[in-house]
């Protein structure tokens, strides 16, 4: 069987494209560059937390009547002395039940009187034998009751004359009004707190820690405080106290640290950090998105030689961009910190290194 020319022509064509294909088709051999980082201890850095200058006592005023404002006499940051009028309640109640408890006394002492006449006139009967003595007992027993009455009704009026002082709301301490919780024409009820009043002699820092922080602080030897208006002066402070209860909007602890002689110019509310120093190294710390978690527990790939290989680890924790490794890696291994989500076991790479931003100068 005999082709034509341009049917052979063709054929020719089609067997040189076919072997082009083949010589354009074979496996690239360049590896991948992937950039990666010496895995070093965890520097003790200092841990900060931001947080507020407070007094060590901090006292909520309240009214011990209630009753409706009609005089808020202070605002937020000023400063007051012992005795001084924060605050005054309407007094017309108070006058009012102040004169009612008099009027009690003064019907009181007139009831006594009147027993103790009577009582006087049935000992005289009762000496010439007019009367009996259980008619006598009577008029005895009559005039205990009335004394009686008269000391309960002069100890209400006590009350009620105290009561009429309380319309003034003073402090027993000088201090700093650090809040002021209600307002005049609000009614209060007795007990309710009106006005924070701090004293500033002794000095304090309120910080938030996370759950994942609880055991740093409780292993804080000291920490240094800097307040944000004056960051080149230091203050040394110690732990004073650590809530064993979350705030239930924050879920963090509240924790407060005793300021070691505060300068002067530190002022109450200011905002300040709070460093711990002195911590071991608890792990290794990897940046964030060097670890890795398909469903079976996190990993990284380390690089050894050329070639990658998956290494699982176990997280102590998380911190802002940084993870802190507790075991599957060591110092001085290769991690590869981008382009990990491409990586395949014992795949041969390009490590390209990086230094790390804390290294950087």
């Amino acid at each position: 069987m005999r082709f034509p020319p341009l049917a052979l022509l063709g054929l020719a064509l089609a067997l040189t494209m076919m072997g082009g294909c083949r010589e354009t088709d074979t496996p690239s051999t360049t590896k991948r560059t992937v950039l990666v980082q010496i895995v070093g201890n965890a520097q003790d850095q200092g841990i900060v937390f931001p947080g507020e200058i407070r007094a060590r006592h901090e006292t909520d005023l309240a009214f011990r009547v209630g009753g409706k404002i009609t005089r808020r006499l202070v605002d937020p940051g000023m400063p007051i002395q012992p005795g001084q009028a924060l605050a005054t309640l309407d007094p017309a109640d108070l006058k009012l039940a102040t004169a009612a408890a008099a009027a009690q006394l003064a019907a009181a002492e007139s009831e006594l009187r009147t027993a103790q006449a009577e009582r006087n006139r049935q000992a005289e009967l009762l000496a010439r034998k007019f009367i009996s003595q259980t008619a006598f007992d009577l008029k005895e027993n009559a005039l205990q009751a009335a004394r009686a009455r008269v000391d309960q009704a002069r100890a209400q009026h006590q009350i009620s004359t105290h009561q009429g002082n309380y319309g003034t709301l003073s402090s027993d301490h000088a201090g700093i009004v650090s809040a002021v919780l209600v307002d005049a024409g609000q009614v209060v009820s007795a007990g309710q707190p009106v006005i924070r009043v701090a004293r500033p002699e002794d000095k304090e820092m309120l910080i938030a820690v996370p759950e994942s922080r609880l055991a740093d602080i409780r292993a804080a030897k000291a920490f240094t405080v800097n307040a944000w208006a004056t960051p080149k002066t230091a203050i040394e402070g110690r732990l004073r106290e650590l809530t064993p209860v979350a705030d239930p909007l924050t879920r963090t602890y509240a924790a407060r640290i005793r300021l070691i002689n505060p300068p002067d110019t530190l002022q109450l509310g200011m905002s300040a950090s709070a460093t711990v120093l002195g911590l071991p190294p608890s792990g290794l710390d990897v940046p964030l998105g060097a670890v890795l978690d398909h469903g079976q527990g996190p990993f990284v790939w380390t690089v050894k030689g050329d070639v990658v290989t998956r290494t699982a680890v176990d997280i102590a924790r998380f911190d802002g961009a940084h993870a802190t490794i507790r075991q599957g890696l060591q110092a001085g291994d290769m991690l590869v910190v981008a382009g990990t989500t491409r990586l395949t076991e014992g795949e041969t790479v390009h490590p390209e290194r990086i230094t790390p931003a804390a290294e950087q100068r």
